[in-house]
């Protein structure tokens, strides 16, 4: 019951949470707060997917705009009754939710790449990716962070951003995921509460005749 009420809030958690996806991905384009990184090319690769700006993001700020629009009241002219375009609705949410969760899946896979493969940095043998066969081992290898040397702190900057667009993925995620439960819930429960309402109504009319 409580999953149906909050059918709109699930929608508009969606939008600070891609709004904070944005905003993290820029960051990862400007280690140490310097450009000059992004314009050379010195960056890891996974930045480059948008994983954050289009797909967990803008992509996600559309869906949360179409899903919050379909709750209110503007699509009755598409049925005659109130149960069919409720069902219709309904149908469309859980599309758009599926593919909330396809897009912010992506984001999470990516992010986790980009986590476990480590930065594109600086060391005395030149630039490279000195963690990539680590297999994220490095992650709790704090003595080996020291071997990048350029930019600065950049193993703290890629874990700690890599790590909320995650978090904020997996969010977007759960939410899309507990969306589609609750539609089709309204779906197939929905249409069955009609069904014995009808019933009901029937009935004592049937009686009387």
């Amino acid at each position: 019951m409580g999953l149906q009420k909050c059918r709109g809030c699930l929608s508009s958690l969606l939008i600070p949470l891609a709004l904070w996806s944005i905003v993290v991905n820029i960051l990862l384009y400007f280690p140490n707060g310097k450009t000059s990184y992004a314009t050379s090319n010195q960056l890891t690769n996974y930045v480059w997917y948008f994983e954050g700006i289009c797909f967990s993001g803008v992509m996600m700020l559309l869906l949360a705009a179409l899903l919050i629009t379909l709750e209110r009241d503007t699509f009755y002219q598409c049925c005659q009754s109130e149960s069919c375009n409720k069902t219709y609705r309904s149908f469309i949410s859980v599309v758009l939710s599926l593919l909330g969760i396809a897009f912010s899946g992506y984001s999470v896979i990516i992010s986790t790449l980009g986590l476990v493969q480590g930065p594109f940095c600086n060391t005395p043998a030149g630039w490279g990716y000195i963690f990539k066969d680590t297999a994220g081992g490095y992650l709790i290898a704090y003595s080996s962070w020291s071997q990048c040397t350029e930019p600065a702190h950049v193993v703290e900057w890629n874990i700690i951003l890599f790590s909320i667009l995650i978090t904020l993925s997996g969010l977007q995620v759960i939410i899309c995921f507990l969306k589609v439960m609750a539609e089709l819930k309204q779906i197939l429960c929905g249409t069955y509460s009609v069904f014995i309402q009808v019933t009901k109504d029937l009935v004592p009319n049937l009686r009387l005749v």
